[in-house]
């Protein structure tokens, strides 16, 4: 009898965790703003790749509305070595130009060192690593981000693409499905594709980790139902 309870509950549970991860993944609206609150603040995780993945993130970070997307984390690769004093070349450009007149200069430095954080994690592979290698620095970067998105719990989540972000997303879906927060994941694919997916695209765009999966070329878009076309970021 014992027994029979037993595997009843884990018959149980299985089911309410394989039920929320499938409402989680294939239902969960695809809107993530709050229209009855449109002011309120989202903490925000953006993923910086390397090379164009940055510049075209940096374009991104630039056009958006840093009073809503707030705090910001940047989630930078061990090995790169600009990611960051790109990002905080970013961030006071972005103080500058929102600052009130009447605001000191006290103030502004106090907004700085609020508004955006940096978080490094290692990458899944290197150019050139053995595929056998590979098997154990992915493990590692997926559980270190892990951990990075869980201690942040971001509510949105932006990434454009490097292999960086897979591990990211990853924990962001673990994340929105223990409901600890949002963990919506906005994926922009890159210019640089033009009619066919990136591998990243590929990966978030048919397993539905993305929440919102945007292109930026008319004639991709209209391949994906559940893609949008965005004008040129670049």
């Amino acid at each position: 009898m014992d027994n029979e309870i037993m595997w009843y509950l884990v018959w149980a549970v299985t089911t309410c965790v394989i039920g929320r991860a499938l409402y989680c993944v294939f239902l969960q609206p695809v809107d993530i703003w709050d229209k009855k609150h449109p002011s309120k603040k989202f903490r925000t995780m953006i993923v910086l790749g390397s090379g164009g993945h940055t510049a075209e993130m940096m374009r991104i970070v630039n056009v958006m509305q840093p009073q809503v997307y707030h705090p910001r984390c940047y989630v930078i690769a061990e090995t790169d070595e600009l990611g960051a004093s790109k990002a905080i070349e970013l961030e006071k450009q972005l103080v500058i130009r929102h600052s009130k007149p009447s605001e000191t200069s006290e103030e502004r430095v106090l907004r700085f060192h609020t508004s955006f954080s940096t978080e490094f994690i290692p990458r899944s592979r290197e150019v050139g690593q053995s595929w056998f290698s590979t098997v154990f620095t992915t493990a590692w970067a997926c559980l270190y981000a892990t951990w990075t998105v869980f201690k942040e719990r971001p509510e949105v989540v932006i990434c454009n693409g490097p292999g960086t972000c897979i591990p990211i997303c990853a924990a962001a879906v673990l994340l929105r499905i223990t409901g600890l927060a949002r963990g919506a994941i906005i994926f922009i694919e890159s210019i640089a594709r033009v009619e066919h997916l990136s591998l990243t695209g590929k990966i978030l765009y048919h397993m539905r980790i993305a929440t919102v999966f945007l292109v930026q070329w008319e004639r991709l878009a209209a391949r994906l139902p559940r893609a949008r076309y965005i004008d040129r970021l670049m």
